[in-house]
């Protein structure tokens, strides 16, 4: 093999490892979040079908989430109707302070990221979406707008998860 030949295929080696990797974080990655019944740090995706109630939170640009403080109670299913209602878009990603802490900074190197977690809501302006949830342990569950900058400016919540 030449110089040139013995470049050319590790460059290419690095782009396909480069290539590889920022299709998993740029799609659908897990970040300790279950896909099916699996149950998570944070309890698990829910069932539509058990759903206790419904809490509308609300995202805007001034960086906030309404209502911002959510309870619940441990072994509760809730759908969560998540309104985009500003002009730029907004995501509401539930998780520990860890989980999200490491969600942003996927989110500073690729900030297209596209969700399909069922923790996790992106919304384009105007729009709305849903998360149905089941929290069964008992503690506080973390949210948060992970696009960069919002999380910074403030743009965080909380669900209290109280005992049976």
């Amino acid at each position: 093999m030449t110089h040139k030949t013995q470049t050319l295929a590790k460059v290419m080696a690095l782009m396909a490892i480069a290539l590889s990797s920022s299709a998993f974080a740029g799609g659908n990655h897990a970040g300790g979040h279950g896909h099916d019944d699996e149950e998570t740090a944070i309890g698990k995706p829910g069932v539509a079908a058990r759903v206790n109630r419904t809490i509308t939170i609300e995202m805007n640009d001034s960086m906030r989430y309404t209502p911002a403080d959510v309870q619940v109670k441990q072994g509760e299913t809730v759908r969560f109707v998540v309104k985009n209602v500003g002009k730029v878009k907004h995501e509401l990603s539930l998780g520990t302070q860890q989980e999200l802490m490491e969600h942003l900074e996927q989110m500073k190197k690729f900030p297209d990221m596209e969700h399909d977690e069922p923790s996790k809501v992106t919304l384009a302006p105007g729009k709305q979406g849903e998360i149905i949830w089941q929290f069964t342990k008992a503690g506080t569950v973390n949210f948060a707008c992970l696009m960069p900058g919002h999380y910074e400016a403030g743009m965080k919540g909380a669900v209290k998860v109280s005992r049976k």
